[in-house]
């Protein structure tokens, strides 16, 4: 499936003063080689047997998509908090890095994506998987809960279904909202899903790229902040919550091309939680906000091949801090993307829920209330 640039407008064009420089598809496919697919599956009846409809998918992140061979990127994680789920991830914090795609779907198809995962790989890399080196796959799944809008008991994601988001995955924009696997999300009480933003930077007179990418499925309507103001206050009368506490989760993807050790990938997948807490969340108990913080620099072969010595090189961290702010903005921006780009969901004869997408006049006037809107 072809991925479309979303024909709505995205938060920065509605006049919002996102902080920092975007690159120029202000997504994670700013950062070269990263191809992001997507396989979203909406229906709005159940399906036989079922009692609800079918609104789930799968997001695939490849970096380095256009080699023959998996590329070992140097990773780090944070939990900011754990209910939640995101496999690979004791390798990452011992190993510092990990191999293939990176996937995120909802939480009862985890495993089938795993499973998808290997399968791609072994037909994908071919000839590094038959070479008798005794290789072994870990992929990187990870999960936000859809059930309110969503069969998640149906198990409606299949195999086939993985594998054409990872099939499908290509580098150029990204489609946003109702997509791949944040189709049945939620965020702040409205209707989310799948964000991306970028920034771009500039250390010792070199160019780079920070990108990212979030399922958002967080947050209560009381919290929403935007670019500082309290946009969830102003938007509450006549809303019941679906629940009276936070019972959602994100899933935040940090890519960069600096070239980053693991231990400073960690530190900046931290940083999640400050883009995150822009938007007024406060990590609730029942959420699951799990970060991912990876470099496509200091490329080389897979490590059972490569020389005994390794030399790489690795930004002094007296100069980190420029990453760190890049990190922080665009996670927030992708956040609000997620949501404008969102439609409404539900409320149909099967739906226990209708939820609404923001009203981005409402947010338009709101800021400009708070004299918070950019001018062209």
């Amino acid at each position: 499936m072809k991925m479309l640039k979303t024909q709505k407008p995205r938060a920065r064009d509605l006049g919002l003063p996102f902080a920092g420089t975007p690159g120029p598809l202000n997504a994670i496919t700013d950062v070269a080689g990263i191809a992001v697919g997507l396989r979203t599956l909406r229906e709005e009846a159940p399906r036989p047997g079922r009692t609800m409809p079918v609104r789930t998918g799968v997001t695939a992140i490849i970096p380095h998509a256009a080699d023959a061979e998996p590329v070992p990127v140097y990773a780090g994680l944070h939990r900011f908090n754990g209910n939640g789920e995101m496999t690979g991830t004791h390798w990452i914090e011992d190993g510092g890095y990990f191999l293939g795609p990176v996937l995120i779907t909802n939480t009862h198809a985890v495993g089938i994506a795993h499973h998808g995962a290997v399968k791609w790989m072994l037909r994908r890399y071919a000839d590094t998987y038959s070479r008798g080196d005794h290789l072994w796959i870990m992929p990187v799944v990870a999960e936000t809960y859809d059930g309110a809008l969503n069969d998640i008991n149906g198990l409606p994601v299949t195999e086939e279904d993985v594998l054409a988001a990872l099939d499908a995955a290509h580098t150029g924009p990204v489609a946003e909202g109702v997509v791949g696997g944040g189709t049945g999300m939620i965020a702040y009480g409205f209707k989310a899903g799948t964000g991306t933003a970028s920034r771009r930077i500039t250390l010792d007179g070199r160019d780079f790229t920070v990108g990212v990418l979030v399922q958002a499925n967080h947050g209560q309507r009381p919290w929403l902040t935007v670019c500082g103001v309290p946009v969830g206050e102003h938007m509450r009368d006549g809303v019941e919550p679906i629940h009276e506490t936070e019972r959602g989760s994100i899933i935040v993807t940090i890519a960069t091309d600096v070239p980053l050790a693991p231990h400073q990938l960690r530190r900046l997948a931290r940083r999640g939680a400050i883009g995150i807490g822009r938007n007024g969340t406060v990590g609730g108990n029942n959420s699951g906000d799990i970060f991912l913080a990876f470099s496509t620099a200091n490329k080389g072969p897979m490590v059972h091949r490569a020389p005994a010595m390794l030399t790489l090189d690795m930004l002094n961290d007296e100069h980190i801090d420029a990453v760190y702010g890049a990190a922080i903005e665009a996670t927030d921006e992708a956040i609000i993307n997620a949501m404008v780009a969102a439609e409404p969901a539900g409320g149909g004869p099967y739906d226990r829920y209708r939820v609404e997408a923001i009203d981005t006049g409402d947010l338009v006037r709101i800021m400009e209330q708070y004299g918070r809107l950019r001018r062209s």
